[in-house]
């Protein structure tokens, strides 16, 4: 069979790009369909010497570094790819990738890291981070979101197999879509996080410095913490507002090589993370390295982190919660076994992802040439 594997853009390698890389191990000959394709991002991954395709944006100015801005015009530009010579489709798709046009003879499978989340119900929070809550700009964005909320409905119903990445997601695909789907958490490296049972005096976060990752909230817990150390490491659009927080029992390294972040994983007393996350990858790596997680319990911290046993969840993200949480995490008595957080972790690891996919992926093929009489 004739594989394309679809992808919504590739400027980054970041989550969701592994799990198309770790797809990409599973078709050797498959084909790469994207709005945009940055190869200097992906030097030295399962990406290069493959045969990539990207839409009309791709020629567009700036296309690159402000793709973005041109999310209005990537439901009509992924509509374009043509697809039609091939057998499997298998759409890795958080924005428009699922969008793709194919026939009654092609299987179409959607690996769905969640349906586009400022469309959806993020569309009040979006506003509100991008400074679009009033006025003629949110007007126009408002309406763009609607028209783009119909065609996202729309085009779910040429997927003929929804893949979540938690169980979190896939409630949200049968709420948005009414389809339901099957859960295959996604590859994390747990591998490349050792186990590291003792810890120092300090607790970790880490993440990109936007809005909805809610550093600042962590940052801000902290300085009404003072005989409590954070370190905090990222960059991003809200680097400046964190750094003029900061307090001296707070740390900020800003951006730092993966071996560097792995080394605070491993000694942190306890990772942070206040994001609504669909799945969240940082969760997992620190429990790799057998380091407890405090976490905000939405999304899919509710299935990465145990509560009492992993970690400890906190229910509203504010900065109060965070410090309630901290307190309980060390005056409270409770312990945490390191190896029984790194075994937790080993559940999402990449051999599994792979044994999963692959499972998934033939066995709806074998049902689809069946019932197609082929």
């Amino acid at each position: 069979m004739k594989v394309a594997i679809v992808s919504d853009w590739l400027v980054s390698y970041a989550g969701s790009e592994k799990v198309e890389e770790a797809i990409l191990e599973l078709f050797a000959d498959a084909d790469i369909y994207t709005n945009i394709y940055n190869a200097e991002a992906f030097k030295d991954t399962g990406f290069e010497n493959r045969n990539i395709t990207q839409s009309f944006i791709a020629k567009l100015p700036g296309a690159k570094r402000h793709y973005q801005k041109y999310l209005a015009l990537m439901p009509y530009a992924v509509e374009q790819l043509d697809l039609s010579r091939y057998d499997l489709i298998i759409s890795s798709s958080h924005a428009v990738a699922k969008g793709v046009i194919t026939g009654p003879d092609q299987l179409h499978i959607c690996y769905c890291h969640t349906p586009i989340r400022y469309a959806w119900d993020f569309q009040h929070q979006y506003l509100a981070d991008s400074g679009m809550a009033k006025g003629l700009k949110s007007n126009v964005a408002r309406y763009l979101l609607h028209r783009l909320r119909l065609w996202d409905y729309r085009t779910s119903n040429g997927v003929d197999h929804f893949i979540a990445n938690s169980r979190y997601i896939a409630r949200r695909i049968n709420k948005v879509y009414r389809r339901k789907a099957s859960v295959i958490y996604p590859n994390v490296d747990v591998d490349n996080f050792n186990l590291h049972e003792q810890k120092e005096d300090f607790y970790l976060a880490a993440s990109r410095l936007v809005p909805y990752k809610r550093i600042s909230l962590i940052v801000e817990a902290f300085t009404k913490m003072p005989d409590k150390k954070l370190v905090v490491i990222g960059t991003g659009e809200q680097a400046e507002k964190i750094k003029q927080m900061l307090t001296p029992n707070i740390t900020f390294l800003g951006y730092q090589p993966t071996e560097t972040l792995k080394s605070y994983m491993q000694r942190a007393r306890a990772f942070i993370f206040a994001a609504e996350e669909d799945f969240g990858i940082m969760p997992i790596e620190a429990q790799a390295c057998g380091t407890p997680v405090i976490a905000y319990g939405r999304g899919g911290a509710l299935e990465t982190v145990r509560n009492g046993e992993t970690g400890i969840h906190f229910f509203e993200q504010t900065s109060a919660a965070i410090q309630q949480s901290v307190e309980q995490f060390e005056f409270k008595g409770i312990t945490f076994d390191a190896q029984a957080i790194r075994h937790h972790a080993e559940q999402f690891s990449e051999m599994r992802f792979r044994q999963e996919m692959s499972a998934f992926v033939y066995t709806k093929w074998n049902e689809f040439i069946v019932q197609r009489g082929f």
